[in-house]
């Protein structure tokens, strides 16, 4: 059995392997990217400090975001780039420790996207080997298969891109599947803006509010037309029969990718290459472990565009996570699409699962 020093020297070759840039991004980094990117939910974990000026800063919570920063800063930006990392990141918690090691790899720009990927799902396996890890069990989403369902299912266009930015959030997604499903047929006739408006300033007035301090009648009245216009945008009930159908998929990839595709064949939904696409992919593992496919995971980030994956061990820690995510170079500034995957591994959850 080997040693913590070697498994951890066996992880740094592996990140500065061949064709490997190893960086290591600044410790103290600025706030609002990962607020822009990563909202509140993720901001709440950040460990922040001020500066002098009153700029908001963050002890590192990850590489993904300076190093993809960095890159597209630099003279190499939209060519080819292989960037692997390990050391620490730093994450409130509720309870327990908020440094952990994190080890990863990065892949921009790669000529061939789908090879790309199966050197990240590579990175990974080979980064359990290391830690001896024999029971993980993989689970695969398709985040570009679930947008190429929404983007042939019958609904009005309003509620497609409200339905995407809910994809991985189970909850806040079943909370607006139902609201579809209850939406009331008959609306109340809509007065026009201007009498709406007016009506508003009368009531502002009557009331004895400022029209000037906080919401004025014109946005007030703009965000009840909005709403208007949504509840009168109804789903038909087939369609939210069909996602909720999809969502519920999971299980061994094969039969799982073979459920959807006759759904979507029933539907009248090409889903052809999105789905041999992963059927592609789930030869990079091999027989090692066992890979399952979840039709409603994805990260909670909405960057991500492709496929997603996790590696989990015993007692259904996470191990290993990534995927494809071009979007976040697009967020970043990117004036041209750069493929890009990557991901991350935590240390010390490998290194429990090599002591038990």
């Amino acid at each position: 059995m080997t040693t913590s020093s070697e498994r951890l020297a066996a992880l740094a070759a592996l990140v500065e392997g061949e064709g490997v840039t190893r960086v290591t991004p600044p410790l103290l980094l600025p706030a609002g990217p990962y607020f822009d990117l990563a909202g509140e939910e993720f901001g709440r974990r950040l460990l922040l400090t001020t500066g002098g000026d009153g700029t908001e800063f963050c002890l590192r919570p990850d590489f993904t975001l300076p190093i993809v920063t960095d890159y597209l800063k630099s003279e190499a930006a939209g060519k080819p780039a292989a960037f692997g990392y390990l050391g620490p990141i730093f994450r409130q918690r509720r309870t327990g420790v908020i440094e952990f090691d994190q080890a990863g790899l990065e892949l921009l720009a790669q000529p061939d996207a789908d090879v790309a990927l199966d050197r990240v799902f590579g990175f990974a396996r080979q980064t359990l080997e290391i830690f001896n890890v024999r029971h993980a069990v993989v689970r695969l989403g398709g985040v570009g298969l679930f947008e190429a369902l929404l983007a042939g299912l019958d609904m009005p266009d309003v509620w497609r891109p409200r339905i995407r930015n809910r994809f991985g959030h189970a909850e806040a997604l079943e909370r607006l599947l139902t609201r579809l499903a209850t939406q009331a047929n008959g609306k109340a006739e809509t007065p026009d803006r201007a009498t709406l408006i007016e009506q508003v300033t009368e009531q502002m007035l009557a009331a004895g509010l400022s029209l000037t301090e906080g919401r004025g009648p014109e946005e007030i009245a703009d965000r009840y037309l909005e709403q208007q216009a949504l509840d009168a945008a109804l789903v038909p009930g087939a369609t939210l029969e069909l996602l909720r159908s999809y969502l519920a998929i999971t299980g061994e990839a094969e039969e799982a990718l073979a459920a959807i595709e006759a759904l979507a064949e029933h539907a009248g939904i090409d889903l052809s290459a999105r789905l041999g696409t992963l059927r592609r992919h789930l030869n990079a593992f091999g027989p090692a472990a066992p890979v399952t496919f979840d039709a409603a995971f994805s990260p909670r980030l909405d960057y991500y565009t492709g496929v997603v994956f996790e590696m989990t061990g015993q007692g259904g820690h996470v191990l290993a996570s990534g995927g494809q995510y071009d979007r976040l170079l697009e967020r970043l500034g990117a004036t041209s699409r750069i493929a890009a995957s990557g991901c991350a591994v935590w240390v010390d959850r490998l290194e429990r699962e090599a002591l038990a």
